[in-house]
């Protein structure tokens, strides 16, 4: 299929040999590599991808997949945020120190890398875009003005099938609120929960959070609305039984970004 011509252009506008692209494992991240692979060539992409313990390990896995089955150039990187102490605090700007670290590291595998940035994404607070802007990250999705429903449509064409569905998955360290120190050990338990609760339900948009009160988990307010209390308190146990001490887990419907505090 043909590109739209503004994504086409904006994939191909870096006159260098490689195009660097930051693969989160989201659908974003996802679809700007299948266009970028079609636009310039699949020998003309890298796709870098950190592991961290704030990167859930299904990310990995549908990295890896993604890359294996369309014969794609996969690098796997430790971005190094766990040794910045700015980062493990957890400040209300924590995505800035991350992305830093980010685009540092991809930013000594070619002169160009790109990100999954989208239109809806610059509406929100995202201190992430600053360390983009610092290390002249490019966005290709913003250049050719769209939006979450445009990638989602655009993954579709391009034959990504149950991709394009993929939930929004932020970071684990997200699920972590403000001022609370980001912990690998806390963030394995994050991913563990997240893993057992989406072996039950599908791939249904939920979190588990963890904060000063203790381990809360987040469903989709339909799906919540519409589950009976056994059913709530199962899920509860379930969740209950990743996390340490098995310290009860409260259930909530998701409200997003829930676990960031302003000021």
């Amino acid at each position: 299929m043909t590109l739209p011509q503004p994504l086409h252009d904006a994939l191909t506008a870096p006159p260098v040999p490689m195009l660097t692209i930051a693969l989160s494992g989201g659908i974003d991240s996802l679809t700007l590599s299948a266009a970028a692979a079609q636009a310039r060539g699949a020998n003309r992409v890298t796709l870098c991808h950190a592991v961290s313990a704030a990167v859930p390990a299904e990310a990995t896995t549908r990295v890896r997949r993604f890359a294996e089955d369309r014969g794609l150039t996969l690098r796997l990187v430790d971005a190094g945020e766990f040794a910045d102490e700015a980062y493990r605090a957890n400040p209300v700007n924590r995505c800035y120190f991350c992305k830093s670290n980010l685009y540092r590291t991809l930013s000594r595998m070619g002169p160009a890398v790109a990100a999954g940035t989208n239109l809806d994404d610059l509406s929100d607070y995202r201190p992430g875009l600053v360390a983009a802007k610092e290390h002249d990250v490019l966005h290709p999705f913003v250049d050719a003005r769209m939006n979450k429903r445009d990638v989602r449509r655009l993954a579709r064409t391009l034959g990504l099938g149950d991709l394009a569905d993929l939930p929004a998955a932020p970071c684990l360290a997200s699920r972590i609120e403000t001022g609370l120190r980001v912990e690998p050990e806390d963030l394995r338990v994050i991913d563990a929960v997240e893993t057992a609760l989406r072996d039950m339900l599908g791939n249904v948009t939920l979190r588990c959070r963890l904060l000063r009160g203790g381990w809360v988990v987040e469903l989709a307010a339909d799906r919540h609305a519409r589950m009976t209390e056994p059913e709530r308190a199962a899920l509860c146990r379930a969740a209950a039984a990743a996390t340490p001490g098995g310290r009860p887990v409260s259930l909530r419907p998701y409200k997003r970004g829930s676990a960031f505090v302003h000021g």
